[in-house]
């Protein structure tokens, strides 16, 4: 690829370990409102704007439940859960590798940013709980309620390119956890689309969809990318 600039992050599951508090909070909001949903069926959703994962799950009830008041109840439910979750949870922390590998993109002059299918309240919570400043810690970030369409659309990719001011999307590098990760970076026409295996998809799982990487953690990004710098 081309001389990498910037390189986004997901955030559960890729920077920020998930134990699978956020499908089990998708579990707990759909049996509040009368419905079951499996741990593994939440896992598969991982990583789209939320409401389209409400939207995509109960499609899987069957009946005609798609209604704009019942996503919306839901995904409410969801948010609240998540929002108190992070706000307290003490096994909130990043992985290991996360912030050493930004500090080495930083030091190679390539930018660190964060997109999410979260909306911002729950992103500002992750952040301010974690000290990730941004303009320090990482330069952008971008939740899925702040552009038109979430993942897989590119929309995300490109409000980041935006403010960080990257004309090439073939210098940019997506990584991230999940099928729509993929999709995203793929769409938004990025030099590397790169899956680990940290969060709600497996290897095999991931393979299905192409990446050009699939890592197992963070800090093989270096000999990843290393050639091009």
């Amino acid at each position: 690829m081309k001389k990498p600039r910037l390189i986004v992050f997901d955030i559960a599951g890729t920077t920020v370990s998930d134990p699978g508090h956020v499908a089990k909070s998708f579990m707990d909001a759909f049996s509040e409102a009368g419905f079951s949903v499996s741990f593994e069926d939440a896992q598969q959703v991982m990583g789209y704007k939320k409401t389209d994962a409400v939207r995509m799950l109960l499609r899987r009830q069957g009946g005609d439940y798609l209604n704009d008041e019942l996503i919306g109840n839901i995904h409410h439910s969801f948010n609240d859960r998540m929002v108190r979750y992070y706000q307290k949870a003490p096994d909130l922390q990043p992985f290991d590798d996360t912030e050493p590998v930004f500090e080495w993109l930083h030091a190679n002059g390539i930018r660190v940013a964060l997109n999410t299918g979260f909306i911002s309240n729950i992103t500002e919570v992750i952040l301010e709980r974690l000290q990730w400043e941004t303009g320090k810690t990482i330069d952008a970030v971008v939740s899925s309620d702040e552009v038109v369409n979430g993942r897989p659309a590119p929309d995300m990719i490109f409000r980041l390119m935006k403010d960080l001011e990257i004309p090439d999307a073939g210098t940019v590098v997506k990584v991230g956890d999940t099928e729509s990760d993929v999709e995203e970076g793929r769409q938004a026409g990025c030099g590397l689309v790169i899956g680990v295996t940290t969060g709600a998809y497996t290897r095999e799982a991931l393979e299905k969809y192409n990446p050009d990487f699939i890592i197992d953690r963070l800090l093989v990004l270096q000999e990843i990318l290393n050639p091009d710098l």
